[in-house]
């Protein structure tokens, strides 16, 4: 069910980017948690970090996942520096190869800005991707909503151009498989209303109680990732 977006979108208050302070408790529960009772499966998964994060801070995840059955791959590129005209096309790459290799086509799991490539490469290779689940990634409104609003302001982006414009090719670039958007309304990093889905009916919406900085570890998460990789999601 989609939840009910606010009249008035905000970038996230201070008082949430300090809650992101407790992202150290999540990666914690993430390291005691078990995955005996989550369901399992099978086939190429391929986790994408967000902005500024690599393979290290997806680490656990990948472990996790790994563990229930899926043949997991990090995306092998370093620190996600944000550079999409450089990085999509090496995951386009690289998400034909390993449909090649197994197969079978990939399920993507995105974290963030993560998210955000993995609904391009989705797109330009509709064939090689089963299915996309997005943990807190922007999709409105580009970084108007996030705690990166006021840098953007500062460089000389008008932020309602950059919004507007992201937006606008978002609506009109169609999904090609399903979506699985899992947000946080305490995220202090991404507002979470900018993590729901506008004009796409294959987005089913998840929560979870986990900081954004935290999401990819937190138990709750890793449950909702997994449910979400056996699940065709719904609208």
């Amino acid at each position: 069910m989609k939840p009910a977006i606010p009249d008035v979108l905000l970038a996230p208050s201070r008082w949430l980017l300090l809650t992101e302070a407790m992202a150290g408790l999540d990666l914690a529960r993430g390291l005691l948690s078990s995955t005996r009772k989550l369901p399992k499966g099978h086939g190429p998964v391929l986790v994408i970090p967000g902005f500024q994060a690599s393979d290290f801070e997806t680490l656990l995840l990948r472990r996790k996942l790994a563990r229930l059955g899926y043949t997991v791959y990090g995306w092998g590129l370093g620190r996600n520096h944000g550079k999409t005209g450089k990085l999509v096309p090496r995951l386009i790459e690289q998400v034909r190869a390993l449909h090649v290799r197994h197969a079978l086509p990939v399920k993507i799991v995105g974290w963030s800005l993560g998210g955000v490539f993995a609904r391009d490469v989705a797109r330009e290779a509709p064939e090689a991707v089963e299915q996309i689940v997005t943990l807190g990634s922007p999709i409105v409104g580009g970084p108007k909503y996030t705690v990166f609003a006021g840098l953007y302001k500062k460089q000389g982006f008008d932020l309602d151009k950059l919004a507007a414009s992201a937006d606008a090719r978002e609506a009109s670039r169609p999904l090609p498989c399903p979506v699985t958007a899992i947000y946080a309304r305490r995220d202090g990093i991404v507002a979470w209303h900018s993590c729901i889905e506008r004009n796409h009916d294959c987005v089913s919406h998840v929560e979870t109680t986990a900081t954004h900085f935290g999401m990819a570890a937190h138990p709750q998460t890793l449950r909702l990732v997994a449910e979400a990789l056996t699940t065709a999601p719904r609208g």
